[in-house]
């Protein structure tokens, strides 16, 4: 089973984190910041990983740094999971509509960290939760998680809506991208490492 887990405790979060590419799904998510476990949530059912998270944050002061710290933790441990990543397909990316929105991820698992978010979110916020912090966890998880990660908002108007698709999309493009193919002998790139 390719299986993982981190924690991360700082003077300004607390976090600990499973993941099993493997799974079926399963989300145990509890954080102090509601909408980062909305997304989460979807992320997991949405890559049929199964994905435990406890965070606990400085919330008072906003939700920067626990939503950050969840992005380096759940890029560590994705990255272990993946181990030598032999015989994974690589690549992967989804296309995925919420109502009047649609959203596009690629990703490709080259050990090669580099985010590209091109999202003109309309709003601010999302309730309480800043929306330029979408940017931030997903840069940490490209970053720690070492893959080239593509984001693409084609168009939306409601905030939720457009995020929400966002996180369907990762899930899914990261599940074919971890995906065993019998086909691929090895590393799957020419150079024989990744």
């Amino acid at each position: 089973m390719r299986k993982a887990e981190r924690a991360r405790k700082t003077n300004e979060t607390d976090i600990k984190l499973s993941i099993n590419i493997d799974g079926e799904g399963k989300a145990d998510i509890q954080t102090d910041v509601p909408f980062m476990t909305h997304m989460l949530d979807l992320f997991t059912k949405h890559g049929q990983f199964d994905v435990s998270v406890e965070a606990k944050g400085d919330v008072e002061i906003d939700d920067h740094h626990t939503t950050e710290d969840i992005g380096i933790c759940l890029g560590q441990a994705l990255l272990e999971a993946l181990g030598d990543k032999k015989g994974i397909k690589r690549y992967g990316s989804s296309l995925v509509p919420m109502d009047e929105a649609l959203a596009q991820v690629a990703v490709d698992l080259s050990n090669r960290p580099h985010l590209e978010f091109r999202a003109e979110l309309p709003s601010r916020k999302v309730g309480t939760f800043d929306t330029e912090l979408v940017h931030e966890f997903l840069w940490k998880l490209a970053l720690e998680a070492r893959m080239n990660l593509h984001v693409i908002v084609h168009y939306g108007t409601n905030t939720h809506h457009m995020i929400e698709a966002i996180f369907k999309a990762l899930g899914r493009a990261l599940d074919e991208a971890t995906m065993i193919d019998p086909r691929v002998k090895g590393i799957p790139s020419t150079k024989g490492m990744l």
